[in-house]
């Protein structure tokens, strides 16, 4: 019989390799959020001159954007990104009536005037302020699959943007513009560490309750183990490549959470059943016919996963490209912690507090591993 549990320092010592690099790039700064989550305004054009990017970014600079990047995608599309810039004309104040004040009425009806010019010079600050609907609800999968160009409002301070620079640069025509308010990205970054922070305090319980405390922290050590590998892995590809992850990265985050308690808890099951089966056997025995006894299962069911994750990811739509590669990262990630750490920390942990119920002068006896 083969001894998976036996080699589990080599388990361990291969998730230290593929995690501390992801925490480094973290730290690092790698991880590029797209504007869902900072704010800011993406479009993506095409003008007749076919500018390079670099030519794109001076002319914003000179049009006050400075913060402007400007990316080549396919067909000659630039994408352009800015801080959030109003798609949607803003509101106009009212006309104020003008008044002719008697002599004794001159001070009430300057007062009225001014208090009613700074409420409306109130509220067209606030209609500016407010972050701007997308006219793109739904991102475009290539700019080259446009159908017809996006209608941009005039009057807009976007379409005096754009209308500088097709002075510039030849006519344009936009695939898509979206733009999300500095307040509706910072909402949503908040939502996003809820929602996981949550998620995982309640699958913690289940397991304290359904397993106990040492095999549910177990599993919350392997499940914190994919995240990181997920979320570092991210944060390589973002420093090196530029790549962005969307709001879609959240909901692959929790899916991958759900599917590696899951799979452990496959195998945790497996562990209980044959404690009783197995009783008066070494705890490390027992894990490793628990491990082989699921292996199969496990393998199978993440195989069937990987294959139709990689036809998305290869054939798939661009616009859920992040969310499908942060899937299969996520996946084998959480069918190898499973196996190879969950497990094994299990073991280690029971094999550690057994030798230290019997050193010497403690006065304990070695008792199996309980709730």
């Amino acid at each position: 019989m083969y001894d998976i549990v036996g080699k589990r320092r080599w388990y361990f010592l291969f998730s230290a390799l593929i995690t501390i690099p992801g925490l480094v790039f973290i730290v690092l700064g790698g991880l590029k959020p797209t504007v869902d989550f900072t704010g800011g305004t993406v479009w993506q054009v095409r003008f007749a001159d076919r500018p390079a990017p670099a030519a794109v970014e001076a002319a914003l600079v000179q049009l006050d954007h400075p913060e402007a990047t400007v990316t080549a995608l396919a067909d000659g599309y630039l994408q352009i990104r800015t801080n959030p810039i109003d798609l949607l004309p803003q509101s106009t104040p009212a006309p104020v009536p003008s008044v002719v004040p008697s002599t004794s009425e001159s001070a009430t009806a300057s007062g009225s005037v001014s208090a009613s010019a700074g409420a409306s010079a109130t509220s067209t600050a606030t209609a500016s302020a407010t972050p701007t609907a997308s006219l793109s609800p739904t991102p475009v999968p290539s700019p080259a699959a446009s159908a017809s160009p996006v209608p941009i409002p005039a009057g807009t301070p976007f379409d005096t943007l754009r209308t500088a620079l097709v002075a510039r640069f030849g006519a344009a025509e936009t695939a898509s513009a979206t733009t999300v308010g500095p307040l509706i990205g910072a909402d949503l970054i908040r939502s996003s560490a809820i929602l996981i922070i949550v998620g995982e305090l309640f699958i913690l319980a289940y397991l304290w309750f359904r397993f106990g405390f040492r095999f549910g922290t177990a599993a919350i050590v392997a499940l914190l183990h994919d995240v990181i590998v997920v979320v570092g892995t991210f944060a390589m590809l973002g420093y090196f490549f530029g790549l962005e992850f969307d709001a879609l990265f959240v909901t692959a985050l929790l899916t991958i959470i759900g599917f590696s308690v899951h799979d452990t808890i496959v195998v945790f099951d497996r562990i209980r059943e044959n404690r009783i089966r197995h009783a008066g056997e070494p705890f490390g025995a027992i894990v490793n016919h628990s491990i082989l006894q699921t292996l199969g299962r496990s393998i199978s069911t993440s195989l069937t996963v990987i294959v139709t994750l990689t036809a998305l990811l290869l054939l798939g739509p661009i616009t859920i490209r992040t969310f499908t590669l942060a899937l299969l990262i996520g996946v084998v990630s959480g069918t190898y912690s499973s196996i190879f750490n969950a497990s094994q920390i299990l073991v280690a942990w029971y094999e550690w507090d057994a030798r230290r119920r019997a050193r010497p002068g403690t006065g304990r006896q070695v008792r199996p591993l309980g709730r």
